[in-house]
């Protein structure tokens, strides 16, 4: 006996009614006017690239994080209005940022 049947036991004179479809809209970045600024630094021996700029939500900048990230498929963190990923991804980072539409400008040698 399945929930289903269940269900029709225990409330014989309900009517089970249709799920909606939800349309999944696509989340839009917000591309600002502004270049972003990627660079390179090292804390506490390690390489970190840092990205920092972004005038869009929070949330907007957790988003293209979680998505650098894993197209990069290395850790990182969003903090303090920054985006700091491990290692040294400055040019694959300022692809990525460009193929969205987004303006960066390259800090630190």
């Amino acid at each position: 006996m399945d929930l289903q049947d269940q269900l029709k036991n225990l409330f014989p004179d309900h009517e089970p009614v249709p799920e909606e479809l939800i349309e999944a809209v696509p989340h839009e970045l917000y591309v600002q006017k502004e270049p972003m600024i990627c660079k390179f630094e090292k804390r506490k021996g390690k390489a970190t690239t840092i990205i920092e700029g972004y005038e869009g939500t929070d949330e907007d900048f957790k988003i293209l994080a979680k998505e650098i990230k894993t197209k990069l498929s290395v850790g990182g963190t969003f903090k303090d209005d920054s985006i700091i990923i491990q290692g040294d991804y400055r040019d694959k980072i300022m692809t990525i940022l460009k193929d969205k539409g987004f303006k960066v400008k390259r800090v630190g040698g």
